[in-house]
């Protein structure tokens, strides 16, 4: 069976790599929320020029505007619910790096006092040896 450590190594790395995927969704979803607010600006600047660009209308124009108002904000609003989960999961990560290092570092304490046990126990047995063919 693996031990503890092992195991909460594992699930650090794991959750390291569902908080990139996370973050990767968000740089996407940034990504279309600016490409939205481009298109904005695109729309809004044909309404206010002078001349329309050719088959389109004002009303057109306008729908379209707002149609891709609706889409920025119900991105917005998307992008900040994905950087809650990136912050939550970045908590969890970081939590879970300092038990997994908790518990490396007991085992590795433990390997010590069982190394340091030996090594006085072989250092009496000889001194117990000594003593008695003297």
């Amino acid at each position: 069976m693996t031990s503890r450590a092992e195991r909460l190594t594992r699930m650090v790395s794991l959750m390291k790599l569902q908080l990139r995927l996370s973050e990767w969704q968000l740089v996407q979803l940034r990504q279309r929320e600016q490409h939205l607010q481009d298109e904005e600006i695109y729309l809004v600047g044909t309404l206010n020029g002078a001349e329309l660009p050719v088959g389109s209308s004002s009303y057109s124009i306008s729908r379209r505007l707002a149609a891709t108002s609706v889409g920025a904000r119900a991105l917005q609003a998307e992008a900040k619910q994905q950087l809650g989960q990136v912050h939550a999961q970045s908590r969890r990560v970081k939590h879970l790096e300092q038990v997994a290092k908790g518990v490396i570092a007991g085992k590795q304490r433990e390997a010590e006092m069982r190394f340091l046990e030996e090594i006085t126990g072989a250092h009496s047995g000889v001194r117990d040896w000594t003593s008695i063919s003297s």
